[in-house]
């Protein structure tokens, strides 16, 4: 991130003088001092960095703690929660957390005399409230070495604040994804029931069968086991649907299904294939008084897996099918469909992978996506 770019640069440029007047640094090759003490500089604070993004927890203390201390050239090197010695490198003494306290009281960088070896502790601050501390200890205390502590300081809370926004935006996009996914059609459902309804008296097992696929098919978009699925489940939930839509339609309604063996286990975004069927279904048999033909190829891309959605219905020009994809995925009564399974593909594999969506007046619809082959934890 630039502003991580940024903290990294300015902590270089101050470490670097530190680094040239601390006594104990060997002496670097003349003529290469300020570019070798810079390299090392963004080197170790590239090194802790990741951990740190992780968030203040006793293992990201642990695996970052190392580093800064090397970054800092002192004896030794706490880092604390409000109320826990999370890690250290080197020997800290046993009045860290009284230190900590301290400090954390205080909102401030204290420096504490002692023998043999002194400490500065600065607080580690996210979203302005403090949650712990740096304490690094050496046997020469020196203003500088307090300005360098406080810098540095400022830099992993930097990194903390990072690992706060990253998962507060994860957290706000697993819900919004959640809650777009939860969405089923009102208009799908009404339909199946008033088919299902009409079916009880002159064919009441034909009903019940029926009922029981809508019971399977409502079961499954229901779910909230996990955020993925496999190509093979979603097309099961896609037949699940047909078969009530074609007890709707009768023998108007014609659909085939083309997939690659190879693509049935890809992971794929739960329910991002039927509300792109059910628009086919929306635009291909509305208002048509004759057959209407619904087509689904999954094929086998290298990496990818590229699916497409075609009907042979009426079409749409161009800013029609731009303000399908534009309309807000939330807004009630939209149910499941183009837009919001557009916003979750580029909310989980970036802008490259919307839907993109091929019409014309007279010429039907095709809407395209392609799903990385990714194993993904999630499943």
């Amino acid at each position: 991130m630039p502003t991580t770019a940024c903290v990294v640069l300015v902590l270089a440029a101050f470490l670097l003088g530190f680094a040239v007047g601390r006594r104990r640094r060997p002496a670097l090759p003349e003529g290469g001092l300020k570019d070798d003490a810079t390299f090392t500089t963004l080197h170790t604070a590239a090194l802790a960095a990741p951990s740190l993004r992780a968030g203040l927890t006793r293992d990201s203390a642990r695996k970052a703690v190392r580093h800064l201390r090397r970054l800092l050239g002192t004896d030794a090197l706490a880092i604390t929660s409000t109320d826990a010695a999370l890690a250290w490198d080197g020997p800290c003494t046993d009045e860290v957390l009284t230190y900590a306290r301290t400090t954390l009281a205080s909102g401030r960088a204290q420096v504490f005399a002692g023998e043999p070896q002194g400490a500065v502790v600065a607080p580690l601050t996210v979203d302005g409230q403090v949650i712990g501390t740096l304490a690094a200890y050496d046997d020469e205390l020196s203003a500088a070495l307090v300005r360098t502590v406080t810098e540095v300081a400022g830099w992993v809370s930097g990194q903390l604040e990072l690992a706060d926004l990253d998962s507060s935006r994860q957290r706000a996009m697993k819900a919004e994804m959640r809650a777009l996914r939860a969405q089923i059609s009102p208009h799908f459902v009404y339909n199946a029931l008033t088919t299902i309804a009409s079916f009880v008296r002159t064919d009441p097992e034909r009903a019940r069968e029926l009922l029981l696929d809508f019971a399977d098919f409502a079961r499954y978009a229901l779910r909230r086991a996990h955020d993925f699925t496999t190509l093979a489940d979603e097309l099961s939930c896609v037949d699940r649907y047909l078969l009530l839509e074609r007890a709707r339609f009768g023998d108007k309604l014609r659909f085939t299904v083309q997939v690659a063996p190879e693509v049935l286990a890809v992971p794929v975004p739960f329910l991002c294939l039927q509300p792109l069927v059910e628009n086919a279904i929306k635009h291909g048999m509305g208002g048509r008084a004759g057959r209407g033909e619904v087509r689904v190829v999954a094929k086998d891309a290298g990496p990818e897996a590229h699916i497409t959605v075609e009907d042979d219905g009426t079409g749409m020009d161009l800013e029609h099918a731009r303000r399908v994809l534009d309309d807000d995925p939330r807004q009630s009564g939209n149910g499941i469909g183009l837009a919001n399974v557009d916003v979750r593909m580029r909310q989980i594999y970036g802008e490259g992978y919307g839907l993109v969506v091929e019409s014309a007046p007279g010429a039907g619809t095709r809407v395209r996506l392609r799903v990385p082959k990714t194993n993904l934890s999630s499943l």
